[in-house]
């Protein structure tokens, strides 16, 4: 196929976990040799990294930032918890929309709305008040998102990671009302490949909302080692009007906190190296734009 020439990155959690400015240090002259476009930044901790640093190693190499990528541990949940909590959160979703700012990263994105992990039984009433709460407690942090000029891309996850947001259908509704030059939707081919019955049909229903999107192949390898539809879930894309960037996330089997939280129990390709540049060099085939 041919197709626009979307941007194409990484996320350092391929190689780190926490990814701190000394892993910064370490990947982003890496992915700027192999000929990547732009990274994922996260922020674990506060403290991983400084965001003036973080800009200064951007320039340096030569990337733009994709976007700050929030991360969801037990004690960050904007529903179905404490006050106190509710604060918290918000209180970090508002440093992550300060670091975007900084490093100019259009898009802070995420499961912004609770635990990964955390999963509970609904029926349809308490949906809908899940639903609206999120509503009333993303509200702030929307306003200082639009003050800061970020968007906020919320991703679904697959059943086992969340009970909350699963599918586009979903979190199409979860953000009904909510504005839409501020908030939209992140998706990643290895939730949707589980809970849509059609990728292309997915980005299609969600066309116009999609703001950020991650890619890797089926088992979180490779893109393209797989038996995912790579042409008509890039099809359905470009078709779509969207013109963001692809990044490519897989995580390290050899840290003991995110392959507990990813469930990566084996090595998802033979290098983390070859995860990446085997995996930009089937996005550039695809997308037709093969140097």
């Amino acid at each position: 196929m041919t197709a626009p020439a979307l941007p194409l990155g990484a996320n350092p959690w391929i190689w780190h976990s926490p990814v701190t400015y000394e892993a910064l240090g370490d990947i982003l002259p890496r992915l700027s040799a192999w000929g990547f476009d732009c990274v994922e930044i996260p922020l674990e901790n506060e403290g991983d990294w400084a965001p003036a640093s973080v800009a200064r190693l951007l320039h340096a190499s030569g990337l733009a930032p994709a976007a700050v990528i929030a991360v969801m541990p037990p004690d960050r949940n904007l529903i179905r918890t404490d006050p106190r909590t509710v604060r918290v959160t918000q209180d970090y979703l508002h440093r992550c929309i300060d670091a975007a700012r900084v490093l100019n990263a259009p898009t802070v994105a995420g499961p912004v709305y609770t635990a990964v992990g955390r999963t509970w039984r609904m029926t349809r009433a308490e949906r809908t008040a899940a639903y609206e709460e999120l509503r009333e407690n993303l509200a702030p942090v929307l306003d200082h998102a639009h003050a800061d000029g970020v968007r906020i891309a919320v991703e679904p996850l697959n059943r086992y990671e969340t009970s909350l947001l699963n599918t586009v259908d979903q979190t199409l509704e979860a953000l009904t009302g909510l504005p839409e030059d501020t908030i939209g939707l992140a998706l990643d081919v290895y939730h949707q490949n589980i809970e849509e019955r059609s990728l292309p049909d997915a980005v299609r229903r969600a066309a116009g909302r999609i703001v950020h999107v991650q890619v890797c192949a089926n088992d979180r390898g490779t893109p393209g080692a797989d038996a995912l539809d790579w042409p008509g879930f890039l099809t359905a894309l470009t078709t779509g009007g969207y013109r963001g960037p692809l990044c490519i996330e897989s995580f390290t089997a050899h840290n003991d906190a995110i392959a507990v939280a990813a469930s990566v129990w084996r090595p998802p390709a033979g290098t983390q190296d070859a995860l990446a540049t085997d995996g930009l060099a089937f996005l550039r085939r695809a997308l037709g734009t093969t140097p």
